[in-house]
């Protein structure tokens, strides 16, 4: 599972790495959040015909056929070794990859004897984290909304060793030279992208624990992926 992340870096110097262009309306500057979770905003980079763009979706995939929005509600994962089956997925997989730039993830500790402190997962190199996700457009059927609403999901595979047990999932975590062939469906196929879907080589990851504060999505802050050391159990 993923399901909480930060993403403080501004879009346009998110957009400035992934060489792509912000979409119309983002805010260059944005809003950066140390405690972003579902159907809160994210980034995703997409890309048509050769050309890659950055826009903002809310976190949690609303099918296009869907009659009732709340099913995204718990669509904001999807597992990679059936994403490409399961009807919620398949059609955004087979035509609507994107990757999704974060700063970095939190998982909370479900080792036996530990307390289930929150742990902060950034890339060891200090790199963004580029993690591998699809997009959908819906349309309201009732008409109350006239623009569609732009949702994405992050896909998920079993832990890598960076993982420390911590967690069963993982977010799939793409290399900078994993994109093209994640995002162009043109050129690759369903095979060679569902090849990318696997846990990211060991070293990828760092990870240490912070302050349970980070549960709420009402706390916000950069003291929230500050280290704090695990509360005694009794």
């Amino acid at each position: 599972m993923c399901g909480r992340v930060a993403l403080f870096t501004p879009p346009v110097r998110l957009a400035k790495l992934l060489d792509a262009k912000l979409a119309a309306g983002v805010d260059p500057e944005g809003y950066p959040s140390w405690n972003v979770g579902p159907q809160r905003r994210l980034f995703a980079l997409t890309e048509l015909d050769g050309a890659r763009t950055l826009d903002a979706y809310r976190w949690g995939l609303l099918p296009s056929w869907a009659k009732d929005p709340a099913i995204s509600n718990r669509l904001f994962n999807a597992r990679g070794e059936t994403v490409a089956e399961k009807p919620s997925f398949r059609s955004a997989f087979a035509k609507r990859p994107c990757v999704i730039p974060v700063d970095g993830f939190y998982e909370w500790d479900h080792r036996p004897g530990k307390n289930k402190q929150p742990n902060y997962f950034t890339r060891g190199d200090g790199e963004l984290l580029l993690l591998a996700g699809l997009h959908e457009q819906w349309r309201d059927p009732s008409g109350e909304e006239p623009a569609p609403r732009k949702t994405c999901t992050v896909i998920t595979t079993t832990p890598s060793k960076d993982m420390d047990e911590i967690h069963d999932r993982m977010p799939v975590v793409l290399r900078a030279d994993d994109i093209e062939t994640w995002l162009n469906v043109n050129d690759y196929g369903p095979d060679e992208r569902a090849q990318l879907l696997v846990p990211a080589p060991p070293g990828t990851l760092v990870h240490h624990g912070v302050d349970s504060a980070v549960g709420s999505v009402r706390n916000d802050g950069p003291e929230l992926i500050d280290r704090a050391e695990s509360p005694p159990l009794f």
